[in-house]
Protein backbone atom coordinates (compact mmCIF):
# COMPACT_ATOMS: atom_id res chain seq x y z
CA UNK A 1 0.00 0.00 0.00
CA UNK A 2 1.04 3.58 -0.27
CA UNK A 3 2.07 3.80 3.56
CA UNK A 4 4.60 1.76 2.85
CA UNK A 5 6.69 3.87 1.09
CA UNK A 6 5.94 7.32 2.63
CA UNK A 7 8.93 6.94 4.63
CA UNK A 8 11.54 5.91 1.64
CA UNK A 9 14.72 7.68 0.46
CA UNK A 10 14.66 8.90 -2.71
CA UNK A 11 17.26 6.36 -3.90
CA UNK A 12 14.99 3.34 -2.54
CA UNK A 13 11.87 4.12 -4.44
CA UNK A 14 11.00 1.56 -6.59
CA UNK A 15 12.60 -1.74 -6.87
CA UNK A 16 13.87 -2.87 -10.56
CA UNK A 17 14.57 -6.31 -11.11
CA UNK A 18 17.41 -7.51 -13.95
CA UNK A 19 19.24 -3.87 -14.28
CA UNK A 20 22.67 -4.06 -13.53
CA UNK A 21 24.62 -0.91 -12.92
CA UNK A 22 28.17 -0.09 -12.43
CA UNK A 23 29.71 2.43 -10.27
CA UNK A 24 33.36 3.94 -9.70
CA UNK A 25 34.31 5.62 -6.21
CA UNK A 26 34.47 9.42 -6.49
CA UNK A 27 38.00 8.92 -5.03
CA UNK A 28 39.12 6.20 -8.47
CA UNK A 29 38.04 8.64 -10.61
CA UNK A 30 39.74 12.27 -11.96
CA UNK A 31 38.02 14.87 -11.89
CA UNK A 32 39.24 16.58 -15.08
CA UNK A 33 41.71 14.30 -17.14
CA UNK A 34 43.70 16.04 -20.18
CA UNK A 35 41.95 19.37 -19.17
CA UNK A 36 44.48 21.84 -20.26
CA UNK A 37 46.51 19.30 -22.93
CA UNK A 38 43.18 18.22 -24.64
CA UNK A 39 40.39 20.14 -23.57
CA UNK A 40 41.42 23.56 -24.24
CA UNK A 41 42.80 22.59 -28.29
CA UNK A 42 39.61 20.98 -28.85
CA UNK A 43 37.30 23.73 -27.97
CA UNK A 44 39.37 26.36 -30.09
CA UNK A 45 39.46 23.76 -32.57
CA UNK A 46 34.92 23.56 -32.57
CA UNK A 47 35.10 27.54 -31.98
CA UNK A 48 36.88 28.29 -34.86
CA UNK A 49 35.33 25.54 -36.98
CA UNK A 50 31.87 26.76 -36.37
CA UNK A 51 32.76 30.19 -36.26
CA UNK A 52 32.18 31.14 -40.26
CA UNK A 53 28.80 29.25 -39.99
CA UNK A 54 27.46 31.06 -37.47
CA UNK A 55 28.89 34.61 -37.33
CA UNK A 56 27.30 35.76 -40.55
CA UNK A 57 23.75 35.01 -39.52
CA UNK A 58 24.08 36.45 -36.64
CA UNK A 59 25.97 39.88 -38.55
CA UNK A 60 22.78 39.64 -40.52
CA UNK A 61 20.47 39.38 -37.76
CA UNK A 62 21.98 42.53 -35.66
CA UNK A 63 22.20 44.69 -38.74
CA UNK A 64 18.74 44.33 -39.39
CA UNK A 65 17.68 44.84 -35.73
CA UNK A 66 19.74 48.05 -35.80
CA UNK A 67 18.18 48.90 -38.94
CA UNK A 68 14.85 48.32 -37.92
CA UNK A 69 15.10 50.39 -34.51
CA UNK A 70 16.31 53.51 -36.26
CA UNK A 71 13.73 53.48 -38.86
CA UNK A 72 11.23 53.30 -35.98
CA UNK A 73 12.61 55.76 -34.10
CA UNK A 74 12.45 58.17 -37.06
CA UNK A 75 8.92 57.04 -37.84
CA UNK A 76 8.04 58.29 -34.32
CA UNK A 77 9.21 62.21 -35.70
CA UNK A 78 6.86 64.54 -36.43
CA UNK A 79 8.15 66.15 -40.22
CA UNK A 80 9.25 69.32 -40.15
CA UNK A 81 7.67 70.46 -43.07
CA UNK A 82 4.09 69.41 -41.84
CA UNK A 83 4.14 71.46 -39.16
CA UNK A 84 4.78 74.93 -40.82
CA UNK A 85 2.83 77.90 -40.54
CA UNK A 86 -0.98 77.62 -42.00
CA UNK A 87 -1.87 81.66 -41.96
Amino acid sequence: SSLDTMGRHFGDLAKIRHIITYSISPFEQRAFPHYFSKGIPNVWRRFSSSFFKVAPPMIVMYLTYTWGNHVHEQSKRKNAADIGDKE
